[in-house]
């Protein structure tokens, strides 16, 4: 790998160079040339470990009594070693990257002025330094580790961890940063899983069980295809961006490392389909024969660890001129990451689609799991509802539309397009999926029965219907709080502001929209399994004070002579349409006015589910009165008479 990133930088152009005299004073040298992608590939090699081990430990080997065993341990022991080298890494690169950026060598770079005015003025040494806390307390969190629950915890985290380097990379202030940003961050996932999940199969599997091993293998097969296809179309995206056209994809240096990434994926893919057609099949067939397997995935590794010594030298390679990616000095383009869209006209909303990579891949892949369910129901002679099938597809539909039609970059520009997007997100999307019933499908469709002493992914999904944390955020209380107090939060403090001016904010509060309107909706209709909900009155209560609250928060922003985020908007100087009080105007109308027809739909759904339940307990008391069985009014009766009898009185039925 090392070998690798040294000729990419060297063939890319992004290899370290002495300066000329004159420019003496601005050299951070050649340690720090060096060091800098040397280091950024050291933290990319652990963070993927890290990640591969704790993936294996909670979700590939035996576990048994909700406890990892002898295999998942030892991946436990490796993910803890490898947290400390990526913690380590990761301050050798904050370290290195304010060298390069201040110009001096080290140490005399890591000045205390230095840093501070580095942290406080570039991204991307916050998100190391944030890496390397993370990557600290996973170190210490997989060292004592005990439990599945806590190894599938830590892998999250160490998920999470990727984001912070991965979704800074793309300068702010350039064009494209809204795409650049997610289709990096999904790429880091993809790449952290598959290489990751291989390298721990191999390095910990050697020691299970045959059949053990046939089992997380089957597991691994599955999760790297969802990963090759996450990895491509990611990569493809972040290309796109990055360069500027097909001239500049093949004359360029960077363009031509794009394709050396590309031609890795494809070889990738094809030991991939190798696996799946041949090994696998013969490992499940014999199980002691796993020298073919093991080759392979030796050389899909070797592969994947060039992939990702391309990737670290694309870092420090210049992108083409002209590419969305090169920085801006339009501010319109450094807050949206495009230019400033045309007048907003309905027929905008169709031509001035501009996709949202992260929320089309949510789409996308909701699509197809819930199809998938659906087909193995069917072939497996069960039946399942056309309706819920169609509310589910609806649903996901209503997403896309929100996010990546025209509605998605005006969002950004015109405050009543962005209340449009809140009310689809909030209101309108949650209610479809909700009546989709997606957790009933898969509890209908993922097999019952747990593969050896591995935790299924059916008992996962009923390991986290019933948690503690789900019972928490579904409390009445707090599902209330969360849909509706959050609007005043959110709009009525200068947080909006902040968040149109941050892109990754920006989805935070966009997915914040969704999740709490399906929690709310789930919690008044939904038909899924989880914590106990409330009573049908108390359910039409909570909505219709949670109505009440949205439509005296239209009228406040009708109402009000102050605009919302007006800094940021000022500053994007907007020059068509309304003024923006008016444009606050209508979408606090339209707060006030759309909200209740969702409202009354789900009124309409409560008042229904409410009848069914009702007859469905009457004819079960109808069932238990013919039946003799459970008579409620003849065991009153005899309690009634037995009062009138000598003795001690007999418990109240």
């Amino acid at each position: 790998m090392l070998v690798t990133l040294v000729v990419v930088l060297k063939a890319g152009g992004g290899a370290p160079k002495r300066l000329p005299a004159e420019l003496a004073g601005a050299d951070p040298g050649l340690f720090t040339g060096w060091g800098l992608p040397i280091s950024r590939l050291l933290c990319d090699t652990a963070g993927v470990a890290t990640v591969g081990a704790l993936l294996a430990a909670a979700f590939l080997f035996p576990a048994a009594g909700g406890k990892p065993g002898a295999a998942g341990r030892r991946m436990l022991r490796w993910a803890s070693a490898a947290a400390w080298v990526w913690c380590v890494a990761s301050l050798a690169q904050f370290a290195f990257t304010v060298s390069d950026l201040i110009g001096r060598p080290l140490p005399g770079a890591l000045s205390r002025h230095n840093v501070g005015n580095v942290i406080d003025a570039v991204p991307q040494p916050r998100a190391l330094l944030i890496v390397a806390g993370l990557a600290f307390a996973i170190a210490i969190g997989a060292g004592v580790a005990r439990r599945l629950d806590t190894s599938a915890w830590l892998a999250v985290l160490a998920l999470g961890a990727l984001l912070p380097v991965a979704m800074t990379g793309h300068a702010h202030g350039s064009g494209g940063h809204d795409l650049a940003t997610v289709s990096g961050g999904l790429h880091v996932l993809g790449v952290s899983a598959w290489v990751g999940g291989l390298a721990a199969l191999l390095a910990g599997g050697r020691r299970l069980g045959g059949r053990e091993l046939v089992t997380a293998v089957t597991r691994y097969s599955g999760i790297a295809g969802l990963c090759l296809v996450v990895v491509a179309i990611s990569g493809v995206v972040n290309a796109y961006v990055r360069v500027a056209s097909w001239s500049a994809l093949l004359d360029s240096r960077y363009g031509n490392l794009v394709i050396a990434k590309a031609v890795a994926l494809v070889v990738l893919a094809g030991l991939g389909a190798a696996h799946r057609r041949f090994t696998i099949r013969r490992l499940a067939a014999s199980p002691g024969r796993r020298r073919p397997f093991l080759r392979l995935g030796a050389a899909e590794v070797a592969v994947m660890g060039v992939a990702i010594a391309l990737g670290a030298g694309l870092s420090r390679t210049p992108t083409p001129a002209g590419a969305d990616g090169v920085a801006t000095d339009d501010p319109v383009v450094s807050l949206l990451g495009y230019p400033m869209p045309p007048p907003f006209t309905a027929g905008r909303i169709v031509t001035g689609a501009r996709p949202d990579l992260l929320f089309l891949t949510v789409v996308l892949l909701g699509a197809w799991l819930y199809l998938t369910g659906v087909i193995r129901l069917r072939r497996a002679g069960a039946s399942w509802p056309v309706g819920r099938t169609v509310s589910w597809l609806m649903g996901l539909a209503v997403i896309a539309f929100a996010t990546s039609s025209g509605l998605g970059p005006y969002g950004r520009v015109l405050f009543s397009v962005h209340m449009a997007q809140h009310l689809l997100l909030m209101m309108l999307a949650p209610v479809l999926l909700v009546l989709g019933a997606p957790v009933t499908l898969a509890l209908r469709a993922l097999p019952t029965g747990v593969t050896g002493t591995t935790r299924s992914a059916r008992a996962w999904l009923l390991r986290i219907v019933n948690s503690r944390w789900l019972a928490f955020v579904s409390h009445p209380v707090v599902t209330f709080t969360l849909y509706s107090v959050s609007l005043y939060v959110l709009y009525l403090t200068p947080l909006y502001g902040w968040v149109l001016r941050n892109h990754l904010a920006h989805l935070a509060m966009m997915c914040h929209f969704l999740v709490v309107g399906y929690l709310f909706f789930w919690l008044l209709i939904g038909v899924d399994p989880g914590p106990r909900r409330p009573v049908y009155p108390a359910r039409i209560v909570l909505l219709f004070l949670a109505s009440a609250v949205h439509t005296f928060f239209g009228v406040i922003l009708m109402m009000s002579n102050e605009v919302i985020g007006a800094s940021y908007y000022r500053l994007l100087d907007r020059p068509w349409g309304g003024s923006l009080l008016d444009v606050q105007q209508v979408g606090g109308g339209m707060a006030w006015s759309f909200g209740e027809l969702p409202s009354l739909a789900v009124l309409a759904a409560l008042f229904f589910q409410w009848a069914r339940t009702e007859e469905r307990h009457g004819r079960a008391k109808d069932a238990r009165m013919d039946s003799g069985e459970d008579d409620e009014f003849e065991a009153y009766n005899r309690y009634l008479a037995s009062l009138a009898k000598p003795g001690p009185r007999p418990p109240r039925p």
